[in-house]
């Protein structure tokens, strides 16, 4: 615990976690031109903020390249690391100390709930994958057919392994934990399974969205950095109206740009129906086919151009650009003022010059669940077709209903041509 350099505030003292690289917000001046341009230490993060951005962006891109599977690993581990920084949140060594075995039980609340989410999402593609295995397939339609039920009574254990857990003066602290773990997983695994989602419909919609909260993040940095003048909101002292404008516009435009440079890709845009590894060819669809758009008369006749080729997904990226640069921030601005309400400065210490995991996943769940709902709203066909009939075929009906299914269909098409002959 560090003391305050300067007068005591209402807020109280913040807490700094071991390893953080930025001061508390009350020791940097929040008044005009003084509020980033004179901090003394701010080229030093700069420079360890943009080498952690370097390995994390060089990493990701390998991940991206390697395929669903591994990409999914890696929400996979974000989750974890996200868990454990929440969990550690509200921890209280001496209360530990008195109730061995007891964190145990949060991370069997976190794989119960891992167990339900990913099962749920990831249950069709499984079934996909081992179709021409016979003994497998069978295993497999088991084991979803009671997945439900085997999750349910995990939990309970779980809770049975709570109250038998209860000891006289420490009730209001495990329930307090209880609540908390319970509030953990909704908030991790509320955004994952849309996360997940967004993977398996085309990694193209993963990346664009989680791309250009990376985007709005560096710009908003460089700008306040550079230009940042004028306070943005009083829970996030460092945030400035240069940082934020400056951004927006740049995650726009970077948005229209960056999805006719993906949406060239199929490995990027094609969706992934299993859980195998294999390169992925498709036909991209309308929505991934360049169309030639002719500007309005409206623009200046020295503009150089008078038409150019683009592909329509860009026009849904201007949303998702729009959507990344004006609401998702919100994200950033709820957990900085949730972490002053803990009096502290990071969720944990786990990247140099960001923070914890959870400091740089808190605009990315917003944006990863308003990503899903706008391609299942926008972009997803919503007239039945013949795949989505298949995939619940294959998930609801066991073997020998398919063959049944199939005898049926073939008899009720014999009769269909006959009698039209």
């Amino acid at each position: 615990m560090q003391k305050d350099s300067g007068p005591a505030t209402p807020t109280g003292r913040l807490r700094r976690r071991r390893g953080s690289n930025e001061v508390p917000p009350e020791v940097s001046k929040t008044n005009g031109s003084d509020l980033l341009l004179n901090d003394q230490n701010k080229y030093r993060s700069m420079w360890i903020r943009t080498y952690s951005t370097i390995w994390m962006i060089g990493g990701f891109a390998l991940i991206i390249y390697m395929g669903h599977l591994y990409i999914w690993a890696m929400v996979v581990v974000i989750q974890i690391f996200m868990a454990r920084e929440l969990f550690s949140l509200l921890r209280k060594t001496h209360e530990d100390s008195h109730l061995p075995g007891f964190r145990l039980l949060n991370w069997h609340f976190f794989f119960t709930a891992m167990l339900f989410v990913y099962g749920r999402i990831l249950s069709q593609r499984l079934v996909n994958t081992v179709t021409s295995d016979k003994f497998l397939y069978q295993v497999v339609g088991r084991l979803i057919k009671y997945h439900m039920v085997t999750c349910y009574f995990l939990y309970i254990a779980g809770f049975m392994w709570f109250i038998l857990t209860l000891k006289k003066k420490m009730y209001k602290y495990q329930f307090g934990q209880y609540a908390w773990t319970h509030m953990i997983l909704i908030v991790v695994f509320t955004q994952s399974s849309f996360t997940v989602a967004n993977i398996f419909e085309g990694i193209f919609w993963f990346l664009l969205p989680a791309s250009l909260i990376v985007i709005n993040d560096i710009a908003a940095y460089i700008f306040g950095f550079f230009f940042g003048k004028t306070p943005l909101i009083k829970l996030s002292p460092k945030k400035t109206w240069e940082g934020f404008i400056g951004a927006s516009v740049t995650t726009i435009i970077s948005a229209f740009l960056l999805a006719n440079i993906l949406g060239r890709y199929p490995w990027l845009t094609c969706p992934r129906k299993d859980l195998s590894t294999g390169w992925l060819h498709c036909d991209p669809g309308p929505l991934f086919k360049p169309e030639n758009f002719t500007f309005p008369e409206w623009v200046p006749e020295w503009f150089p151009w008078k038409e150019m080729q683009v592909l329509p997904v860009q026009w849904h990226a201007l949303c998702l650009g729009l959507f990344a640069s004006i609401i998702a921030p919100f994200g950033g601005f709820f957990a900085s003022g949730f972490k002053r309400a803990f009096k502290i400065k990071d969720f944990g210490d786990s990247i140099p010059g960001h923070g914890g995991m959870t400091d740089r996943m808190d605009c990315q769940m917003v944006m990863a669940v308003f990503a899903y709902i706008y391609h299942q709203s926008f972009v997803t066909p919503q007239s039945v077709s013949v795949e989505m009939i298949l995939d619940q075929i294959l998930m609801n009906l066991s073997f020998e209903e398919q063959k049944a299914l199939y005898e049926k269909l073939a008899q009720i098409i014999q009769e269909s041509g006959f009698g039209g002959s």
